[in-house]
């Protein structure tokens, strides 16, 4: 491609709500343009990787028997009726109506899709185990799309379905699908993490669940993991133990300590000259399902934090939130002193495992201004669950309580799903088994964020002058600048173009009339792997072209007749 003849335009500036390293210079490059809020065109530059990224996808889905399809971006309310999503699925999902009032979306995903597409091609079954797979568009309709590619509302993903007779089928086949993503990001040259993750809502507690984590210190997501242990989840997922702690065994009687002013766990703990964890945190939360609400007081212990989505789990409903303090106060429930005596009304309390039940702890005393010592969970509480609550940090110790764990920040860009019956159970999907009876058969479902592959792309392989891109997904394999202006090395520099191109690599000429700085500046910025340069002077004085790697800065000049095949030696090792 000859960068005089293409469409590309590169800025100077980084746009103002541009935050991250991906979103800037993919604006900076002129790889995307902003058509609305969280809505981008893909420039020809940007679709050239995606198309790059799609391609590695699908010859990896193939290999462990993926079918391709293509569903419908438009998908009719009728089917998420029948799952019972058309509710849950909430202000994500952009609802409309057409010209005869029938229920449409613009689906975020297609489980509902892809059942009624099996319902009525599958009836047996030897016809399983069944991998369908789409690369198309979606839509969701964040409230504050961010972060350009990395939250966008409509993108480019990559989901497949599986469909089986009996956990073994489905155990088998995600295996495969696990390793072919794998495969996918190893070949995209892309350094990642598989970690243990949770279901939510779209499968049981006991399914498998795993999502592939591109590492870069501007991930969203924190990874808890050992090395040495081969351990690797979710920061939500987690169950690590914490690190032997020495508990107050002694205690004595309980009593009240004024502590005015100290509404919180550091500044008690500093005034009664005592670790946090010898006080015990009171959370009060509002477990929501439908129009049900249930108040539940949460213990930890002080220097440790709630994790949201186990009590979600424990408590099985479908959304926790904290209690308001409006709310509280109706309770009689004093914020910054509340804690599990005295309780005003009854209510359910619930214990953080990490707690001794037999030690002696500072909590709130139910009165402003007061705590109480010596409290003791097992001696004071008589009704209580106790459960793994607390979230997973650096510095504890792995389940088995033989490793330390580090942490990492980590951005979601796969992430595979055993459903069981889920839907084909809300969906009345059946096939015949082998004694001719109908039965629901188990599904599994798998994503690949194909665009978002591409931010997490930069924003792992990035320096102060732009973009480094992994060779398998860069938009050209080198960029071929010329510096010259007479006809003669214009003339040398179109049959270098053709050379290059014939040995099979793709070329991004820029034969702009431009200076060198600034060709050298919209070369950095894009960061192809290899720049070549064809200097006038240099070749006319020894003959020799420059080649610069990209990643390291590396400067090398070789002869004419060299040239390509250096580059194919110093690709292979790029």
């Amino acid at each position: 491609m000859k960068l005089s003849k293409s469409v590309w335009q590169t800025y100077k500036e980084v746009p103002a709500e541009a935050q991250i390293p991906s979103h800037q210079l993919m604006m900076r490059a002129g790889l995307i343009h902003k058509l609305g809020s969280g809505l981008y065109t893909y420039m020809p530059f940007a679709y050239r990787t995606v198309r790059k990224i799609e391609q590695v996808v699908r010859e990896e889905m193939d290999k462990v028997g993926g079918q391709e399809i293509l569903m419908n971006v438009v998908t009719p309310g009728e089917l998420w009726q029948e799952s019972g999503r058309w509710e849950k699925m909430g202000s994500l999902m952009l609802k409309f109506l057409d010209k005869a009032d029938r229920d449409l979306c613009i689906s975020p995903t297609n489980e509902e899709a892809v059942a009624d597409v099996f319902r009525s091609s599958v009836k047996s079954y030897k016809q399983l185990p069944v991998n369908l797979y789409q690369i198309n568009t979606k839509f969701r309709d964040e409230i504050r799309p961010r972060f350009g590619l990395m939250r966008a509302r409509e993108f480019t993903m990559k989901d497949a379905y599986t469909f089986h007779m009996d956990y073994e089928c489905l155990d088998r086949e995600y295996e495969k699908i696990y390793q072919a993503y794998e495969n996918i990001f190893t070949r995209l040259g892309l350094k990642f993490s598989v970690v243990e993750a949770d279901a939510g809502a779209m499968g049981s507690k006991e399914s498998k669940t795993h999502e592939f984590q591109v590492t870069a210190e501007t991930g969203e997501d924190i990874i808890i993991f050992s090395d040495e242990a081969g351990y690797a989840a979710n920061v939500e997922k987690a169950d690590t133990k914490r690190v032997n702690l020495e508990f107050d065994k002694i205690g004595g009687e309980l009593k009240d300590v004024d502590t005015p002013n100290m509404g919180t766990i550091e500044d008690v703990c500093n005034f009664l000259k005592k670790p946090e964890h010898h006080s015990i945190k009171s959370l009060v939360y509002s477990a929501i399902t439908g129009e049900d609400e249930e108040i539940v007081l949460i213990q930890l212990l002080g220097d440790d934090e709630l994790n949201e989505l186990k009590l979600k789990n424990f408590l099985g409903c479908e959304e926790v939130v904290p209690t308001p303090e409006n709310k509280l106060a109706k309770l009689g429930l004093p914020k910054g002193f509340i804690g599990a005596v005295d309780l005003p009304q009854p209510m359910r309390v619930i214990f953080d495992q990490a707690i001794d039940l037999d030690a002696f702890y500072v909590t709130g005393g139910m009165k402003p201004d007061l705590h109480k010592e010596n409290f003791c969970p097992n001696k004071h509480v008589k009704e209580k669950d106790v459960v793994d609550l607390r979230l997973a940090r650096k510095g504890d110790l792995t389940p088995d309580g033989k490793h330390v764990v580090d942490e990492k920040k980590g951005i979601e860009v796969g992430h595979i799903f055993q459903l069981g019956d889920k839907y084909t159970k809300a969906m009345d999907v059946k096939i015949l088994d082998q004694n001719g009876k109908s039965m629901h058969p188990l599904m599994g479902c798998y994503g690949i964020g194909v665009t978002r592959v591409m931010a997490a792309a930069i924003e792992q392989n990035h320096d102060e002058n732009g973009i480094i891109w992994p060779k398998e997904m860069a938009p050209y394999d080198l960029y071929f600048a010329l510096i010259g202006k007479s006809d003669e090395i214009k003339e040398t520099a179109d049959g270098i173009y053709e050379e290059l191109k014939a040995a099979g690599f793709d070329v991004l000429f820029d034969d702009r009339k431009a200076g060198p700085g600034f060709k050298f500046k919209d070369s950095d910025l894009l960061g192809l792997p290899i720049r070549v340069v064809l200097g006038e002077r240099d070749f006319k004085e020894k003959g020799e072209l420059e080649i610069v790697i990209r990643r390291t800065n590396e400067k090398l000049f070789v002869k004419k007749e060299e040239l390509i095949s250096k580059l194919k030696e110093l690709y292979a090792q790029y």
